[in-house]
This record gives C-alpha cells, sequence and structure tokens, in this order.
C-alpha cells in the first residue's frame, strides 16, 4: 500500500493508500465526488543541530552579560543539552582533559593532563626555536635588503 493525500473538488482534503502508483483515485469520503492527487510535503532529515560547542560557549562572567539572570539561565539550557548530546554520542565532547599549561612554549599546543611531559616540552621548545630561527632569518633578510646589500 502506499499513502497519497488527495483532495476532491469541493476542497476536501484526505489522506488514503492504494494498491500502486498506477491505480484509480479513490472517490472523496465526504462528498464522493472525483478527487486528484496532491503532492505532499518533503521531510528531510538529518537537519539536526549540535547546538554550540564547548570552545563557542562562555568561560567568563562578563561571556554571560556580567551575570544576567535571563543570559545565565540561556546558557545553563545549552549547557545541558549539550552534556546530554555528548552523553549520548562521545564523539562531539572531544578532548576533556584538563589543561596544565597554555602559555609561552605551550601556546597553540596546550599541555594537557596524560601528556607525556617530558615529549611535549621537547616538541614545544623545538618548535619555539624553529619560530625564533625563522623570524630571525626574515628580519636580517628585511635588514640586508633595507641597506642595499
Amino acid at each position: 500500500m502506499i499513502l497519497y493525500d488527495f483532495r476532491c473538488q469541493e476542497g476536501h482534503r484526505f489522506e488514503a493508500g492504494i494498491e500502486s502508483m498506477l491505480a484509480d483515485n479513490p472517490a472523496c469520503p465526504g462528498c464522493g465526488t472525483a478527487t486528484s492527487r496532491v503532492p505532499s510535503a518533503v521531510r528531510i532529515g538529518g537537519a539536526a543541530d549540535a547546538g554550540p560547542s564547548r570552545a563557542e560557549m562562555p568561560h567568563s562572567w562578563q561571556g554571560i552579560d556580567r551575570g544576567r539572570p535571563e543570559a545565565v539561565a540561556h546558557w545553563r539550557s545549552k549547557i545541558e543539552k549539550r552534556e546530554k548530546l555528548e552523553a549520548k554520542y562521545p564523539e562531539l565532547a572531544g578532548d576533556r582533559r584538563p589543561i596544565l599549561a597554555h602559555e609561552g612554549i605551550f601556546q597553540g599546543r596546550p599541555l594537557r593532563a596524560g601528556d607525556d611531559i617530558s615529549a611535549s616540552v621537547a616538541s614545544a621548545t623545538a618548535a619555539a626555536a624553529r619560530a625564533s630561527e625563522s623570524q630571525t632569518s626574515t628580519s636580517s633578510t628585511t635588514t640586508r635588503r633595507g641597506t642595499g646589500a
């Protein structure tokens, strides 16, 4: 059986199941007149919204409009929905380990709880040295160009 929406000449609308798409349209159950098929509304699934990520949520008193009750209630409901979603779909949660260091050599690549500290320090130090070296070579090239050498 295939479900179709129908409309008669009098304007009555109804839904009916017919055996195949080539079958005749049924008569209107209200008035008995001839009917025509009406296009059904298209429903597209999979349009879920995960809401704001944890990085997009406010992390300070100023971020929630200085503690305005309406803003606090709004963000609390968003956070609770996000927590329920992350409990159901853990892949949305991301890395939830606490950050131990995020400044200095760890800027842009924070040190998190559970990371190998010696390897992280070595990697961050090497990256900082490369960045410093590239800045030095860029500034010396600019200086040489500026002096006409």
